[in-house]
């Protein structure tokens, strides 16, 4: 009678700037979170790990491309820290679970199909109020640059 296998994971990283990237912290924190994870699953492996700085908003991700590619190639699951460091598109993260791409999120490892396309959807909400809080932001910076100018 044979053993099975331990469980194989994949870990991908992402940052969305090259100044988290500097700073490591996010990637040390997602790191940690991952780690927990895998110590919670008896036997788990962690094959291998994919770091990327890309805006979450890009489905064209290289490291994420041959994360997947690695996992598929080892019979793994891919492991990531929370849905959003995956992405902040609904329609992207579930076509990955149509597509048959096996992922867990450590903060929510128990999501099914129900949960990961409800956290989707308020991850892509996040995303687009994340990106009107920034370009409001500009906006007031480019006026207050403005009015320095003129005095």
């Amino acid at each position: 009678m044979q053993c099975p296998a331990p469980p194989r994971f994949v870990s991908y990283l992402r940052v969305s700037t090259a100044r988290q990237g500097l700073s490591g912290l996010g990637l040390d924190a997602q790191r940690e979170a991952c780690r927990a994870y895998l110590a919670t699953v008896p036997g788990a492996v962690c094959v291998r790990e994919f770091v990327e700085q890309e805006s979450g908003s890009r489905n064209d991700r290289p490291q994420l491309a041959a994360a997947i590619a690695e996992a598929d190639a080892y019979g793994a699951t891919l492991l990531i820290a929370k849905l959003d460091r995956l992405s902040r598109n609904a329609h992207f993260l579930i076509g990955l679970k149509e597509a048959g791409v096996e992922f867990v999120a450590c903060d929510n490892p128990q999501a099914n199909r129900l949960t990961i396309g409800i956290l989707a959807l308020v991850a892509e909400q996040e995303r687009e109020a994340i990106s009107e809080w920034t370009k409001a932001a500009l906006a007031i910076a480019r006026e207050r640059l403005a009015a320095k100018g003129q005095r």
